[in-house]
């Protein structure tokens, strides 16, 4: 805050910042513990993407989950330790414009059908250009971490805030996944 109360581009940007870490960090988490629960299914699911070789479907499944729970404890720790927070949100922009950019390819190949593999293995989610903006707007949630502003170290409030925010994302995210989902389903289909 400056001292006229405004807040300045760089209290907003460390605001977004950190609300997106703990909404982000929450999506990963929630994700990685799925793909654990029902890491039987994973490597069929990225099969089914078909871009990667076969050798390397295995490798990738048995990588990802790791990857994002890494990812969402950077995330969720980064309050406290900023440099790992860096290191979390670059991850997870990467893991997200990836995603983005497989179901992207897949969708123009004429693929929108195949499952997401978003993390909900029970509402499963058909690909469609509306998860690729999806990841894109995560992304640039957690993009004022990724870029080399001068923020200042955050504060309890900040962090209350922070907190309510990401959850509030967090929330979001999970109901715009099962509305999609559900919208997607058999029984919305035949109500169609």
């Amino acid at each position: 805050m400056t001292d006229g109360g405004a807040l300045t581009f760089v209290d907003l940007g460390g605001a977004i910042g950190l609300a997106g870490a703990v909404g982000v960090g929450l999506v990963f988490l929630q994700a990685a513990l799925a793909k654990l629960r029902h890491r039987d299914l994973l490597a069929g699911v990225i099969a089914n993407y078909r871009l990667l070789s076969p050798a390397l479907t295995g490798p990738a499944a048995l990588l990802l989950p790791p990857a994002e729970l890494a990812v969402s404890f950077g995330l969720l720790l980064g309050g406290v330790l900023q440099p790992v927070q860096l290191v979390a949100a670059l991850g997870a922009i990467v893991l997200l414009l990836v995603f983005a950019a497989a179901m992207g390819i897949n969708i123009v190949r004429g693929r929108s059908q195949i499952d997401c593999g978003c993390g909900r293995s029970q509402l499963r989610q058909p690909l469609s250009w509306l998860l690729v903006w999806r990841n894109l707007a995560l992304s640039g949630l957690l993009m004022p971490l990724a870029m080399p502003l001068d923020l200042p170290a955050p504060t309890s409030p900040d962090l209350a805030i922070a907190l309510a925010g990401g959850l509030a994302v967090f929330v979001i995210v999970q109901l715009f996944n099962a509305i999609g989902a559900l919208a997607a389903s058999p029984l919305a289909a035949s109500r169609r």
